[in-house]
């Protein structure tokens, strides 16, 4: 339980630091295919007898930059899906190799945040920092490609690296938060939390602060939860995360709806969020 704690928590700040920018750049798509895609990763990491990580991390990375790469001169949501398809190909081709497809292969859908070793913390630890460190070096250019691309260029901030460099990150996220949530379900902890948060708060610093600490609660409570009933870690933390976003969004509408009536301007992200 030590480790499903620590695990956990490092897994939910990093989410719901980079989920923050995930939405705000509109790469819900990219922040689902990345982590689906790099399970091929690690069934084949599995059949070569190393570290999933491993697996996860390169796959995740290779299907990153190939989104990164063919999307600048193609549509970005047609290379993000047959990207996809294509490490989910392979996936399901590493399968059919291995007569082990129970435990760890089951544990990397749908999470097995109770399953974690103390030998995972130090990775974990490790990429988390790392994703951390990039965000906060990034936070600057990033933040102008994300919200004002035109005028990011005309300072010289090239959308194309910033993308290149944000999807990185996701790739490194992605690796970290898989073995906790699940492929199937990562997708809900990083755009759950941020999507909220920015329902509730047009800033970006207390936006990203408040991301994180939905994130925390939505996990922890997942942890709680599941220890108690038995049930799927990442079924809690999907539901979760969907409550949170339709709080906010009630929240955002009830804004509006008192706004309108005042006579005053609503704020552009909570009416686009």
């Amino acid at each position: 339980m030590v480790n499903a704690w620590t695990e956990a928590t490092i897994v939910a700040v990093v989410a719901g630091v980079v989920g923050f920018f995930t939405v705000l750049r509109g790469s819900a798509f990219v922040a689902h295919a990345v982590p689906n895609g790099a399970f091929a990763g690690a069934v084949g990491a599995s059949l070569l007898s190393i570290s999933t990580l491993i697996g996860l991390g390169a796959f995740a990375l290779f299907g990153a930059l190939t989104i990164g790469v063919l999307g600048r001169r193609g549509r970005h949501d047609v290379v993000t899906a047959l990207a996809l398809v294509f490490m989910l190909g392979l996936g399901a081709l590493f399968l059919g190799f291995t007569v082990e497809y129970a435990s760890e292969i089951y544990s990397l859908l749908f999470g097995e945040v109770l399953g974690i070793s103390s030998t995972e913390l130090a990775p974990t630890a490790g990429l988390a920092v790392v994703c951390i460190l990039a965000i906060v070096v990034l936070y600057r250019p990033l933040m102008l490609s994300s919200v004002l691309p035109e005028a990011g260029e005309a300072r010289g901030v090239s959308a194309f690296r910033m993308e290149l460099c944000f999807l990185v990150v996701v790739a490194l996220a992605t690796t970290m938060t898989v073995p906790v949530v699940g492929t199937l379900l990562i997708f809900s902890l990083m755009i759950g939390a941020p999507a909220a948060a920015r329902s509730f708060t047009d800033r970006p610093l207390p936006a990203i602060a408040l991301s994180v600490t939905i994130a925390l609660m939505i996990v922890w409570v997942a942890i709680a939860v599941s220890y108690t009933t038995n049930y799927p870690v990442g079924f809690f933390v999907g539901m979760t995360s969907a409550l949170s976003y339709a709080l906010g969004r009630g929240w955002a509408a009830w804004r509006r709806s008192r706004s309108a009536r005042l006579g005053r301007p609503v704020p552009e992200v909570l009416s686009g969020t």
